[in-house]
């Protein structure tokens, strides 16, 4: 049997689910809720907190509580890679139309704020094991950070890895102020001659750092999807990993595995 907070917080998550209480509102004062509830003050902050938890409302220092705006859920497929190797070979009128992250959220490019930094790395054991190249191998790694213009918090922290001399025939590609690239890391490989082979990706879920927790904005108790993708070239050769690291409440992921037919 549910206890008297749970109650409470079921009867508030209702409201908001319903439409009565909007993104946006402020919930009554603790004190008011206390007297329409005829329950003591740390019963609804029990509530209260409930909520807060599961992302429904903040509370804003000096204001109180208020109901949270949802954020975008991002969909990311597998299938988004084939998408995104068709266009690689798109004119650049083409590939400037749309991007992956356009693809998961629906959104328009006109609606994402994007930013990327480079810096020049040396590989460590870890990276010298993915990429098969020895220790202290000059690698580019590529920060990106996208969100809603209308939201604060990125969908994602993705951070990439690609080895330097792999790419420094095209110097356009050691220039971050090229970012964003039309058509992405597939039309980046196609222009120093890649063609990629497949992609593994590897999730899985976690509690988050508490710097991840404070860039994301993500509601206490929530975890983050973390994501290694790794690339590989029609000879098998790792040619860029990326480590994306996605908030687990407003994340989806959708596998599709097609099957042969018998």
């Amino acid at each position: 049997m549910a206890v008297a907070y749970e109650r409470i917080a079921d009867e508030l998550r209702q409201s908001i689910r319903a439409g009565e209480l909007r993104p946006g509102d402020r919930l009554p004062a603790e004190s008011k809720l206390a007297e329409q509830y005829r329950r003591s003050v740390p019963t609804i902050r029990d509530a209260l907190r409930l909520l807060r938890d599961e992302g429904l409302i903040e509370k804003q220092h000096g204001r109180g509580n208020f109901v949270r705006q949802p954020r975008t859920t991002v969909s990311r497929s597998n299938v988004r890679h084939q998408w995104e190797k068709d266009r690689a070979r798109e004119p650049k009128p083409v590939r400037l139309e749309t991007g992956a992250t356009e693809h998961d959220t629906g959104l328009q490019m006109n609606d994402l704020a994007f930013r990327a930094s480079y810096r020049e790395i040396k590989a460590d054991e870890r990276l010298s094991g993915i990429f098969d190249v020895p220790e202290g191998t000059t690698m580019l790694e590529r920060a990106y950070r996208t969100r809603y213009t209308v939201e604060t918090a990125p969908f994602g922290l993705v951070t990439s890895y690609i080895v330097r001399d792999l790419i420094a025939g095209n110097p356009d590609l050691l220039d971050e102020g090229n970012e964003p690239w039309p058509g992405g890391t597939q039309n980046q490989l196609f222009t120093v001659g890649i063609e990629l082979d497949r992609m593994e990706e590897h999730v899985t879920a976690r509690p988050p750092t508490p710097e991840e927790a404070a860039e994301l904005e993500l509601p206490p108790g929530t975890s983050v999807l973390v994501l290694r993708k790794t690339s590989f070239d029609t000879d098998g050769r790792v040619v860029e990993m990326s480590d994306v690291t996605l908030p687990g409440d407003r994340t989806e992921m959708l596998f599709t595995t097609p099957l042969e037919r018998w």
